[in-house]
């Protein structure tokens, strides 16, 4: 009986332990989907889609194209890097419109020398300017990518390789593994190669088809945790109505200038010029010495209101002294974006996470204008005003509702203020509160002064 009673209460044990390791198991995987998770843009990817469209005597021809289905997050200067495991011995013997870092131990091969020999090859995208016969359809772009909403004519990337010593049929080929994308640094976690039904390819007169012999694709999501530290970016506000400007809260982005001396630059030092030409590796103290120390501030301010209509703007300043944001775009969300009735100087696309609430723009600048955020000086900053109309089941100034509940740049989530430190109206209702209890406080005191004397009045009749 005693056996029995301890082999149930270890197994009870055992079965407790393995319950709160599947809890802990299920919890991190939870949390790891969730880093990558963007409610702005719950669909947004980059997607590596290879096609074999030619076997060979060893192995085959393949077209790699990587799709940014993202909305608002683009890829920046100096490019995207694709980097793999080959399943088996591959090597690839040529390519276009694309190319290896490294060409890795080729020694075993005599006369003609394959491309790259390594077993964990990194790609990379050729440069604008590339020779004809090197290229293939949408590449040499320099590894960069627009935003499928800002520029869906550039959100694609392209390049052919000839692989060798690999499988010469759907049976024999083993897909590649670990696909990792840098952008250029950090942030994409991409999943496994999935097979998946051919692509239909259609002839330049759209008269014929063709159809790939094999195809794989690979999905790969963002996160801003592992992308950086600390954000890059913070959110300021400001009214007419109230004379209190709210900064970016303190150190959103670090405090380096306050733990590291000599880490921010000092706009108003003798010496700036040397401080900013000086080379560093990450441009890290090339920024401006703030109490935010973010490259990027967005300010957010409320600059009129009419009878039907109020007027806002929205100016985002660069404080890095050593970069330029090329095609830069800003997403805003706030409750009046479906009654926005004139923007000045930006592009302006909605976006529609949540299907039926249009509460989210994008915004991005003019090509030539102001589609380049200059570095930090008087050029380091672009704006633009937004003009919305009241709807006035909704609208008011109380509470902060005018100001925006998220602000995205470049698609990392910005910094925001604390929602009790937001300007807030005049306190006219205290004062009308005032003026109708010294009213009230008068009538009574002559009631009281009245009833309190009766025979005075009888002696005055």
């Amino acid at each position: 009986m005693k056996m029995g009673l301890l082999s149930e209460t270890r197994g009870l044990a055992q079965h407790k332990e393995a319950s709160i390791f599947a809890v802990v198991l299920v919890f991190c995987l939870c949390f790891t989907s969730i880093d990558a998770y963007d409610a702005l843009d719950p669909n947004g990817n980059i997607t590596i889609k290879w096609d074999v469209i030619q076997w060979t005597a060893d192995g085959y021809v393949a077209v790699a194209t990587i799709f940014n289905f993202q909305k608002y997050r683009h890829i920046e200067q100096p490019g995207w890097k694709l980097s793999w495991t080959w399943a088996k011995k591959e090597v690839i013997w040529a390519m276009i419109g694309g190319q290896a870092t490294e060409q890795g131990d080729c020694s075993r091969f005599k006369g003609f020398i394959p491309h790259c020999c390594k077993r964990n090859p990194t790609i990379v995208d050729l440069l604008p300017g590339t020779p004809y016969n090197q290229q293939v359809a949408n590449c040499c772009k320099g590894g960069v990518l627009s935003s499928w909403v800002q520029d869906p004519a550039n959100s694609v990337s392209s390049f052919q390789l000839s692989v060798s010593q690999a499988g010469t049929s759907n049976k024999t080929v083993r897909l590649p593994k670990n696909f990792t994308l840098q952008t250029p640094g950090p942030g994409y976690t991409c999943g496994q190669a999935k097979i998946v039904k051919p692509t239909i390819f259609l002839s330049p007169d759209k008269r014929r088809s063709t159809q790939a012999l094999m195809t794989w694709n690979i999905t790969c999501t963002y996160s801003q945790f592992l992308a950086q530290k600390t954000p890059n970016c913070c959110v300021s506000l400001s009214s007419f109505y109230n004379d209190t400007i709210v900064n970016c809260p303190t150190c959103s982005c670090g405090c380096r200038s306050l733990t590291e001396p000599g880490s921010c630059v000092d706009p108003n030092s003798p010496h700036i010029a040397s401080a900013i030409s000086k080379s560093d590796t990450n441009n890290l103290t090339r920024l401006q010495c703030t109490n935010h120390m973010c490259p990027v501030r967005v300010h957010w301010h409320i600059k009129l209101n009419y009878k039907e209509y109020w007027r806002v703007k929205v100016t985002i300043t660069n404080f890095n002294y050593a970069r330029n944001y090329t095609q830069w775009n800003l997403v805003v969300q706030h409750p009046n974006f479906d009654d926005l009735t004139q923007i000045f100087s930006f592009n302006f696309e909605p976006l529609t996470p949540y299907d039926s609430i249009n509460d989210t723009a994008m915004l991005w600048g003019v090509k030539f204008y102001n589609d380049l955020l200059m570095q930090n000086g008087p050029s380091g900053n672009v704006q633009s005003e937004l003009l919305f109309r009241k709807d006035k089941a909704t609208f008011t100034f109380d509470k902060g509702w005018a100001f925006p509940r998220r602000v995205y740049f470049n698609g990392d989530n910005c910094v925001m203020p604390q929602p009790d430190t937001y300007p807030f109206l005049p306190n006219d209702g205290a004062r009308a509160a005032i003026s109708t209890l010294q009213v009230i406080a008068a009538i009574a005191t002559s009631l009281v002064i009245l009833f309190a004397h009766p025979l005075a009045r009888v002696h005055e009749l």
